[in-house]
């Protein structure tokens, strides 16, 4: 089977059923995207499908047909990376790949959101840490392009 992940088509042998979420991690070595939950309920292994935001790990590599996959590997995210450092929104981090890929889906649609469309957008992609207002100030404070263009390393 084909698919494309991050503007390139790659062969990939897995079985139809098997969660999007192991051909990124073990088969294309894409491990930028998390397994957390394995229930679709952490957000840890949100990608992007045809731009929309979906949990990787209960998605089967079938679904993916022609779409477009796209990890944090090979988002266009250096906005929201720049305010995630700017606030300092990272302790253990393990949550934040999840967190930038909705981020970014919810910046494509709503390029200015208010707080209760940021929390709608970021619902079911859990912090341990409790860096929710700080995730949510980052958004804004990518919304606002006013990020002092710091490189972020991610």
């Amino acid at each position: 089977m084909t698919i494309k992940v991050n503007g390139r088509e790659v062969e990939i042998r897995s079985e139809p059923d098997t969660p999007l979420l192991w051909v990124l991690r073990s088969e294309l070595k894409l491990l930028g995207t998390k397994f957390g939950c394995g229930m679709a309920l952490c957000g840890a292994c949100t990608v992007h499908l045809n731009g929309e935001a979906i949990r990787s790990c209960v998605t089967p590599v079938s679904a993916v047909g022609n779409k477009k996959v796209t990890t944090i590997e090979g988002v266009d995210a250096a906005h929201l990376q720049e305010a995630w450092s700017e606030v300092d929104v990272v302790q253990c981090g393990y949550c934040q790949s999840g967190q930038i890929m909705s981020a970014c889906a919810l910046l494509k649609k709503k390029p200015n959101p208010t707080d209760d469309e940021i929390d709608e957008a970021m619902n079911g992609n859990i912090c341990r840490c409790g860096t929710y207002p700080r995730i949510r100030a980052a958004i804004h404070k990518a919304a606002s392009g006013k990020t002092e263009n710091t490189s972020a390393a991610f």
